[in-house]
């Protein structure tokens, strides 16, 4: 018989490997997405995506002694799973479901951590909102200048340079973003992953994502179509390579886990409002805020979800001990 503490492993693991995939891969793959599935089927373009999420877990396997979160649970130590720890990923398959753009690291590592590494999430989220929203802001402010992003007007005999760029500059985000969102998967999972194991992750994680790809990106995708020019290969592109920078400085700059969701949100909340400042007569910033703010909205009840589960079983669950 199955022991409970590995019960909750299990059902854990399989709601998160979900909640990752279908909740914030689409920071990753949807632009991807929106601008290859008129051009390639949705399996060929699941088969690359495959490919780097294999590579990029047998590479943190290979290089960090069986740990595929690549360093991003160093400060939240090994504990035996209890229901609740099962119980969080399932409220952001939920969340996921109705399309709010929640925090997977927030959801999920909040009841895990103690409330200093808690903090120090939350601070290094906000800073990751905050410089990203400036720096795609002076960016697209010079790109704007040069490039209508409204309009896909790339030349014909250009295309397939755009397009080489872009799924080069995906599977750089794509391993970029797997290095650090992996450890809400991995929190479930022994710290030092047997090669067997890894495979059964790995199976796991390309059948959800062959679901993703299937139907297109899910709700969540709704995030990505409304912003201007989301589904053109040069516009994505762009998109792709700065938020995968983005996300190499914060790894580079500690371990401290934090929320890919709030530095992609943020991202293209400075997109959106560089292209309504330089293209003000057909761009109307009275747009513009009803748009951001709607995606502030959704980050803030996802925060606000978890520290309410944090708080729950910090004082009515363990007595007041530290989860």
């Amino acid at each position: 018989m199955i022991e409970l503490p590995v019960l909750y492993a299990i059902v854990g693991f399989l709601l998160a490997a979900y909640a990752v995939i279908g909740n914030d891969s689409v920071q990753t793959l949807g632009t991807f997405i929106a601008s290859n599935n008129r051009v390639f089927k949705w399996w060929v373009l699941w088969l690359a995506a495959s490919g780097v999420l294999t590579f990029t877990l047998v590479y943190g396997w290979y290089t960090n002694d069986g740990d595929i979160s690549y360093g991003r649970l160093d400060r939240i130590p090994p504990i035996e799973l209890q229901w609740y720890h099962a119980a969080a990923p399932a409220v952001l398959v939920l969340l996921t479901r109705v399309g709010i753009p929640v925090s997977t690291t927030f959801l999920v590592l909040s009841v895990f951590a103690s409330s200093i590494v808690l903090e120090k999430m939350l601070v290094k989220s906000i800073v990751g909102y905050g410089v990203a929203a400036i720096t795609a802001y002076l960016i697209w402010i010079v790109l704007s200048k040069f490039i209508n992003e409204k309009f896909n007007t790339v030349k014909k005999q250009h295309r397939r340079y755009w397009r080489t760029a872009q799924w080069c500059a995906t599977g750089f985000l794509w391993f970029s973003w797997l290095s650090h969102d992996m450890a809400n998967i991995a929190v479930y999972l022994p710290r030092q992953l047997p090669i067997e194991l890894l495979g059964g992750v790995i199976f796991v994680l390309v059948f959800w994502l062959a679901v993703i790809f299937k139907t297109q990106g899910g709700k969540i995708q709704k995030i990505i179509l409304e912003k201007t020019g989301s589904r053109f290969m040069r516009s994505a592109t762009v998109i792709d390579l700065v938020y995968a920078c983005l996300l190499i400085f914060f790894k580079d700059l500690n371990n401290i886990p934090m929320s890919t969701t709030w530095v992609f949100v943020g991202l293209l909340t400075g997109r959106e409002l560089a292209i309504a400042t330089v293209h003000r007569k057909e761009y109307k910033l009275g747009y513009v805020f009803p748009l951001i703010g709607k995606d502030f909205v959704k980050m803030m009840v996802g925060l606000a979800i978890s520290v309410a589960m944090v708080l729950s079983i910090h004082y009515f669950i363990n007595g007041g001990e530290a989860p």
